[in-house]
């Protein structure tokens, strides 16, 4: 019975973040070129991601290098140049976004379809199958059964969906924000976070709704107890998402996601671990230790409330307790939680603000803030920075070995030493030796040598000696041959630095038809080449990528923004297919305190409950009728339309 090979796909800001995440359990890590991924902060050089290559490979871990940015004309020479490095430098795939690389003359290097081509629809995806791609990753935003229709409509694709990390609020790759209101490109890795920003909402009379809120901005995603539906669904590779994120927090999440995939492994014969090796542990992975901004499952599950995260962008942590007492320049905490000196806690202030402390010096439950916070009695506190967490995250956490069975045969010109690995890689090497009878019995002494591997990728099982008579092999002879097998045996096919026949080159293969009927999108173009290729289609570019336009197009065009599966109307319990009332608000906002802020704000607002009447859920005859637009207000008074395609479910961001 053949089995489906499952991988988790770590990310690496670096090249330390990457021998983490291989060492803490990853099949496969992510990591962004010297430009040109959509991290511009996380670029790494060739030379580098070369060492992460060499690194990765005894494990058979693949490297992944994102290439998914859209690409200028006077770029594509030099991208051209990078992928033939990239390639040489043993790379196993290039995840990517412009298609102008099917124009190019590139390596037979596997090709990744980016979260930046919006990969939402079967047709999608099987238009990717026709052009070659090997995996696609999948939009953030899909369901369940979504999953699943693209995986019974393609079934030779690999799909890649994420499982933990930070969200975008628009779908992926169609966000133009960043670029339209500070010429950063989030389709060129430079995101200016325009979705973490607070507004204010507005309705279509300029009624205030709510004040300097966290609108767009989604709690990060935790799927955790969904991996083996999302197994059932037809994903192969789980993603986790954090290019940008500390060695602390790869080291943490990877390993957390690491114990799930194999506690479901060990069930499901059917499905095998795309790696080899055991991870030896020395903590306890925990989510709710890294950076997040409150959890959520986003729309596996499809549509529910708390997906937003409205009173603050940043990580707030685990609660950890209660003010009991304030005295002077002392807070004493109610609750079971144990702290530490340099830790930092965080609170919600009466204006529902976040704000936050740290720690000086820690007595039980008695804390000596190293400046006083203006606390009140019954504020919840959060630890935002664990000092002892981050101090035993900063020395050796694991060891990933890969179990290895010796076999040593005589043979009639000497002897054959044997190493099979448990991942079922075999070497066997022969050497010359002249039989001669040792004096004592010598097995201890060969068992002994051969199961010294130090800091290879390996750790011995056990070794078999298979001799006719007790012969003497010496010390300093075995050594060597132990390092020429375990040599052989961690070096795995790399990349030819010779160039390819052209027949075997990506360019040879953009000739291929995309299934019939199928009329893929064409956004995003910015260069000559991806026109062309589009062009070979029969497909017309109306007109090119926002980032190439006169920075005032987009405001006079009435270009969207964003367009979002999630809502406003719905975060807030207005949605009019909810059938809610629009007291609901109180319901179902994410969090207790955002509740008590929104219930203050809607106080203190005379026209609050008028705004709201004309917000009331329709019939559900009309139950498809778009809802009036509401507007955000940026803290500098800039104003953004937002239009509900109640039909479609989605929300759209546009200038005012």
């Amino acid at each position: 019975m053949s089995r489906t090979s499952i991988e988790l796909l770590a990310p690496a800001r670096n090249l330390e973040c990457g021998r983490a995440a291989i060492d803490h359990g990853a099949d496969a890590v992510y990591i962004g070129a010297p430009r040109f991924g959509a991290r511009a902060a996380a670029g790494n050089s060739v030379e580098d991601i070369a060492q992460l290559c060499q690194y990765a490979h005894p494990y058979g871990v693949r490297i992944y290098v994102t290439l998914n940015t859209i690409l200028y004309n006077p770029e594509l020479v030099e991208v051209e140049a990078l992928i033939w490095s990239l390639y040489r430098a043993g790379v196993d795939a290039l995840i990517v976004q412009d298609m102008a690389l099917h124009e190019m003359h590139l390596p037979p290097i596997p090709l990744h379809a980016s979260t930046q081509m919006d990969n939402r629809t079967p047709e999608q995806v099987r238009w990717l199958a026709a052009l070659g791609y090997e995996q696609v990753v999948l939009a953030r935003e899909l369901s369940l059964p979504e999953i699943r229709r693209i995986h019974e409509a393609v079934p030779e694709v690999r799909l890649e969906a994420f499982v933990h990390g930070a969200l975008c609020v628009s779908l992926s790759g169609r966000c133009y924000a960043s670029q339209s209101c500070f010429e950063r490109s989030a389709n060129r890795g430079e995101c200016a976070q325009f979705c973490r920003l607070p507004f204010s909402l507005e309705d279509d009379e300029g009624h205030t709704i709510l004040r300097d809120k966290h609108l767009l901005s989604l709690r990060d995603m935790n799927r955790s107890s969904d991996l083996e539906e999302m197994l059932d669904a037809g994903v192969v590779s789980f993603k986790i998402e954090g290019r940008l994120k500390d060695v602390a927090y790869v080291k943490n999440i990877t390993a957390h996601y690491r114990l799930q995939l194999d506690s479901i492994l060990s069930r499901r014969t059917e499905y095998v671990r795309a790696s080899e090796g055991e991870q030896r542990l020395t903590f306890s992975p925990d989510p709710q230790r890294s950076f997040s901004r409150g959890f959520t499952d986003y729309f596996l599950h499809g549509r529910k409330p708390g997906m937003a995260s409205m009173d603050t962008p940043k990580s707030c942590g685990p609660v950890v307790g209660m003010v009991k007492e304030v005295r002077g320049h002392s807070i004493v905490v109610s609750g079971t939680a144990s702290f530490s000196n340099g830790d930092g806690l965080c609170y919600l202030d009466r204006q529902g603000q976040l704000q936050g402390f740290r720690i000086n010096r820690a007595e039980g439950n008695h804390l000596f803030p190293a400046q006083m916070p203006d606390l009140e009695r019954g504020t919840i506190l959060r630890r935002s920075y664990d000092q002892q967490w981050e101090s035993s995250m900063a020395r050796t956490t694991a060891k990933r070995r890969i179990p290895l069975m010796w076999t040593l045969d005589e043979t009639p010109q000497g002897f054959a030493l044997t190493a099979k690995a448990s991942g079922g890689q075999t070497v066997t090497l022969d050497f010359s030796l002249e039989h001669q009878l040792a004096r004592t019995d010598q097995t201890p002494s060969i068992k002994d040598t051969l199961s010294r591997l130090g800091d290879t990728p390996f750790v011995s099982t056990g070794v078999d000696i298979h001799f006719t008579a007790p012969w003497f092999i010496p010390r300093s002879i075995l050594v060597d041959w132990r390092r020429m097998v375990i040599k052989k045996l961690g070096t795995r096919p790399s990349a030819p630095t010779s160039t390819p026949p052209k027949s075997t080159l990506i360019s040879a293969r953009q000739h291929a038809l995309p299934p019939q009927g199928t009329h893929p999108s064409a956004p995003n173009v910015s260069n000559r080449l991806a026109r062309q290729f589009y062009k070979r289609y029969g497909i017309a570019i109306e007109e090119p990528a926002l980032e190439v336009q006169p920075p005032e197009e987009a405001k006079r065009r009435g270009t969207a923004l964003m367009r979002c599966r999630y809502c406003i109307r719905y975060e807030l319990g207005l949605c009019r297919r909810q059938q809610l009332a629009p007291n609901a608000i109180q319901q179902t906002t994410p969090d207790s305190r955002q509740q008590a802020s929104d219930s203050r704000l809607q106080a203190s607002d005379s026209r609050q409950q008028a705004s709201d009447s004309r917000l009331e859920p329709v019939s559900a005859s009309n139950d498809k009728r778009n809802a009036p637009p509401l507007f955000l207000v940026s803290q500098d008074g800039r104003r953004f339309r937002l239009d509900f395609d109640c039909a479609h479910c989605q929300m759209v961001v546009r200038h005012d």
